[in-house]
């Protein structure tokens, strides 16, 4: 028995999580309500179709169930894009605290990999197979959250929606970094004419990335900025860095690449000031049998310092190298203030001398 799921032809969608049968215990594992057995994908005995389907409504309300803890557990607000969108018009969101722009703290942007996780997850069958705490970003949020830093949680993969019907003329707006452009909007059609629309300002990672920059992250009081970057994010933090060298430079303090999908020379990253700024600024973690933060690559590579994970799984990887990521923007946080003399102190000689 699966509660309100019934598989006669269609699929009946469950209000609740818990309607699915399924709940997570107190260290966060997926399990079922009658057996207390871990999730098993095989549920329906070789039937491909029932157990795909109920694989794809039990991940949908596990991103649903991460929303909620992102705003309930973790206080943060979802804040809705393009903010000029019109009533009708199909939107996307991300979350961030509610005075992240005015406050001068420690700010760090969470930059995800590409695929069907939203907003808040690393990767979806971590949360299936371990537990929220290894496949959801919320470790990283409330380990922000405890230094006082303020929190930026991008949702670079929510680019459009599905409509089964023509959806209204969308007007133009004033906003010319998004224009609405019908070619753009409305995609290939189904046998179901179901129509799929883009998201203005979101149509993809990249401009999603780049449309909160400019109208938030940027504008922030944050005396620190730090992108945490996974996977495909990696790529996509790249291609904010060539778009905006001298803005990301002087704003952004540190970056931790985490099994990113970067390529440093094959982004035409031929400016050596950018490449110097990679260097002290940026460290990867990449995937290796090596024990965690253990050297690994050649230095004489293009790109910046490069160690181990401590995993050679792709969606384990920022689990595992947690808390090495933020040793390492810690220090570069205290090296930054401890270069910058308080306003009211005055250098003389006489203090530079040792005592």
């Amino acid at each position: 028995m699966e509660g309100l799921m019934k598989f006669k032809g269609k699929v009946e969608i469950p209000q609740h999580f818990e309607d699915l049968q399924y709940y997570f215990n107190e260290r966060g594992e997926l399990r079922h309500m009658v057996t207390n057995t871990p999730f098993l994908y095989n549920y329906y005995k070789n039937e491909y179709d029932r157990n795909h389907k109920r694989y794809k409504i039990i991940g949908d309300m596990i991103t649903l169930h991460v929303y909620e803890l992102i705003e309930k557990d973790c206080n943060l607000q979802r804040i809705t894009i393009p903010i000029d969108a019109n009533e009708d018009e199909p939107r996307s969101f991300f979350f961030m605290n509610k005075d992240m722009m005015s406050t001068q703290t420690n700010l760090f942007v969470l930059l995800q990999d590409s695929g069907v996780i939203r907003a808040g997850q690393w990767g979806q069958k971590v949360i299936f197979h371990h537990s929220l705490n290894k496949g959801t970003q919320i470790p990283y949020i409330k380990a922000a959250l405890r230094d006082n830093g303020s929190v930026v949680v991008l949702n670079p993969n929510d680019n459009f929606v599905e409509m089964k019907e023509e959806p209204h003329t969308l007007v133009k707006t004033e906003d010319e970094s998004c224009p609405i452009d019908s070619t753009d909007n409305v995609g290939p059609t189904s046998p179901k004419q179901k129509i799929v629309v883009s998201k203005r300002c979101c149509r993809s990672p990249e401009e999603h990335t780049n449309y909160v920059w400019d109208n938030f992250i940027s504008k922030s009081a944050a005396r620190n900025i730090f992108f945490i970057a996974h996977g495909y994010g990696g790529l996509v933090f790249m291609d904010l860095l060539c778009k905006k060298s001298k803005e990301i430079m002087s704003k952004v303090s540190a970056v931790a690449f985490i099994d990113s999908k970067h390529h440093a020379q094959h982004q035409a990253i031929m400016d050596p000031e950018i490449q110097a700024w990679m260097r002290s600024h940026c460290r990867s973690w990449v995937l290796s049998a090596k024990p965690l933060d253990r050297p690994t690559g050649s230095l004489r590579k293009l790109d910046c310092p490069k160690v181990s994970a401590g995993t050679e799984n792709h969606d384990l990887a920022p689990s595992v190298a947690f808390q090495s990521v933020f040793r390492f923007l810690s220090r570069t946080s205290k090296s930054r203030r401890s270069s910058i003399p308080p306003a009211h102190t005055m250098i003389t000689r006489s203090s530079t001398r040792s005592k």
